[in-house]
C-alpha cells in the first residue's frame, strides 16, 4: 500500500444533535484517485469536509503523513485544493479572476499575481475549457460553464491533493469525460484525487472506491474487484448491479418489486 496522503483514526462529526460520522478509520493512499459512494445521508460530504478540516470533528486527519494541525494555514493550502459542492461566489468577478482566487496561497500578503500565477491560471482554465470566456461575469455562466471555472480554480492551486465533492454538477456527458481524463493526469504526475461521486458508473472508474453507509465506511477496495462489486450493491439494498460492458464497470439500476 502507497504512504496515505489523507489518514483519520477514530473520526466523529456532529452536526447539530446528530453524530453523522461515527469513529471512522480510514487511510487515502497517496498517487490514487479514491472515489466516495454510498447512498444518500450516508456522510460522504461531511467525510470529506473533515479531511479538508472545514468541519469540527472529533479524532485525528493527517495530511501527508502529518497531523492537519500542525500544517501553518498556508502551507496547507497549498497542499490541498477544494472544489465544494454547489459553491457560492461573486457573481460579478470576471471567471479569469475567479480562477487566480486559487493562486493567492502562492503569493506574498501585499504583492501581486506573478508571471507563474498567470501562467497557471490559463493553463488550468485550457485545461478545463473555459478560458474563451475569461473575461465573462460568473454569474453571467451557465451551471455547466461555472463548474468548469470552479475546477479551474482548484486546479491552479496546484496542489498535490484534490478534493472534490460532487465535480460533475451541471457537466454534460462530453464533460464529464473530460473531468475523468483531467482527474487521470493529475494521478499520472503524481497527484490524489479524492472525490465525492452520485454517478456510479464514473465512481467504478476510480483506482479505489470507500463505501459510506450511516456513517461508517462499509467498504474500503480497488474500484475493480468483484468484493467491491458486491458491497456496492449491498449498500445500495440491492437497487443496482454492476456489470462489465465495452471493457468498462457500469452500475444499472433495478427496478424495486
Amino acid at each position: 500500500m502507497n504512504v496515505a496522503a489523507l489518514r483519520c483514526s477514530g473520526l466523529c462529526v456532529r452536526l447539530g444533535e446528530r453524530e453523522v460520522l461515527h469513529g471512522l478509520e480510514l487511510a487515502l493512499p497517496a498517487g490514487r484517485w479514491t472515489a466516495l459512494a454510498g447512498p444518500n445521508g450516508a456522510g460522504k460530504t461531511t467525510l470529506l469536509k473533515a479531511l479538508a478540516q472545514l468541519l469540527p470533528a472529533q479524532g485525528q486527519v493527517e495530511l501527508l503523513g502529518r497531523p492537519a494541525p500542525q500544517w501553518p494555514v498556508r502551507e496547507r493550502a497549498r497542499a490541498l485544493a477544494w472544489l465544494g459542492q454547489a459553491e457560492a461566489g461573486a457573481e460579478d468577478l470576471l471567471a479569469q479572476d475567479v480562477v487566480m482566487l486559487g493562486r493567492l496561497p502562492h503569493q506574498d500578503w501585499l504583492g501581486g499575481a506573478s508571471g507563474a500565477d498567470h501562467a497557471a491560471v490559463r493553463a488550468a482554465m485550457e485545461e478545463t475549457q473555459c478560458w474563451d470566456w475569461r473575461t465573462r461575469p460568473l454569474g453571467s455562466l451557465s451551471g455547466g460553464e461555472r463548474q468548469r471555472v470552479l475546477l479551474a480554480r482548484a486546479l491552479a492551486v496546484q496542489a498535490p491533493v484534490l478534493l472534490m465533492d460532487e465535480p460533475l454538477a451541471h457537466l454534460d456527458p462530453p464533460h464529464q469525460a473530460d473531468w475523468l481524463a483531467i482527474v487521470r493526469r493529475h494521478v499520472a504526475r503524481g497527484g490524489t484525487a479524492v472525490s465525492v461521486l452520485h454517478e456510479i458508473g464514473l465512481a467504478l472508474q476510480a483506482d479505489d472506491l470507500v463505501l459510506l453507509q450511516d456513517g461508517r465506511v462499509a467498504h474500503h477496495g480497488p474500484a475493480g474487484d468483484p468484493a467491491t462489486h458486491r458491497a456496492l450493491e449491498s449498500v445500495f439494498a440491492h437497487r443496482l448491479q454492476v456489470h462489465a460492458v465495452a471493457g468498462r464497470w457500469v452500475a444499472l439500476p433495478v427496478e424495486e418489486r
